[in-house]
């Protein structure tokens, strides 16, 4: 389960490594979010050999509604 303030580690080729959870989508006393569900996050840190990097479409503090696909 993950709630705000939770730190993510990205599962595909954006650019960004990790995430930070703002907000649980859907709902306004959601506190948890499981799989499948959106959460609206912030980028922490970016891989800066990725060509998204590069081109500026993914920039360190973007925020960005993000899909939950794992969790541990």
């Amino acid at each position: 389960m993950l709630q705000s303030e939770s730190i993510l580690k990205v599962a595909d080729n954006s650019g960004a490594k990790r995430l930070l959870v703002i907000n649980c989508v859907g709902g306004s006393n959601r506190r948890y979010s499981r799989i499948g569900n959106l959460v609206t996050v912030s980028v922490k840190k970016v891989d800066p050999k990725s060509d998204n990097v590069k081109e500026g479409k993914v920039k360190k503090g973007q925020i960005f509604k993000a899909l939950v696909v794992a969790t541990r």
